[in-house]
C-alpha cells in the first residue's frame, strides 16, 4: 500500500458515498487507475464493506452498556461457542476478546436500564460458559468513530 492508496482511503471514509469519478479527482488520478486501486484494496480486504451509520438515539437506544463477561473455563470449544453465541443478538454491537481481569467485552446497546437488565437476565448470563458480569453503563459518548487513521 502506497501514499495514492492511503490517500484514496481517507478521501473514502470522509466521503463514503463519492462517485469514483469525483474521488478519483480528489485523489488526483484518472478514474480507472483510481477504480483499479479501490478494487484491489476491497480484494486485499483492507476494504470489508460499506455501512450506513444510524444515530441511535434517534432510534430510542440512548442506553451504551459495556459488559465485561468473564468465563468458567477457557477451553476452544466454549470460546468458540460464546463467541457464536454472542453474534446472533443484534443487541450487542460490539465484542471483544480481553487481556486481564474479564476475558470479553460486549457493548450492549438498549431503549433503558431495564431492558438491559432484561436482556443480561435472559441472555447475557446464559451465554456458554459465562462466570459472572459486569456491566457498566456509559454517561455520555465523547468520540465515535469509523475512520482509521491511514
Amino acid at each position: 500500500m502506497d501514499d495514492t492508496d492511503r490517500r484514496i482511503l481517507r478521501i473514502a471514509q470522509a466521503y463514503p458515498d463519492l462517485p469514483i469519478a469525483e474521488l478519483a479527482e480528489k485523489v488526483g488520478l484518472s478514474h480507472t487507475p483510481c477504480w483499479r486501486r479501490m478494487k484491489k484494496l476491497e480484494a486485499d480486504g483492507v476494504i470489508g464493506g460499506r455501512a450506513l451509520l444510524l444515530d441511535a438515539k434517534l432510534l430510542g437506544l440512548v442506553v451504551n452498556v459495556f459488559a465485561n463477561v468473564r468465563l468458567r473455563q477457557h477451553d476452544e470449544e466454549t470460546l468458540d461457542a460464546l463467541e457464536q453465541a454472542v453474534c446472533l443478538h443484534p443487541e450487542i454491537v460490539e465484542s471483544f476478546s480481553m487481556s486481564g481481569t474479564s476475558d470479553y467485552m460486549l457493548r450492549v446497546v438498549s431503549k433503558s436500564i431495564e431492558d438491559y437488565e432484561r436482556f443480561l437476565k435472559k441472555v447475557l448470563l446464559h451465554l456458554p460458559g459465562v462466570s459472572s458480569i459486569n456491566s457498566s453503563f456509559a454517561l455520555k459518548t465523547v468520540k465515535m468513530t469509523t475512520v482509521l487513521p491511514v
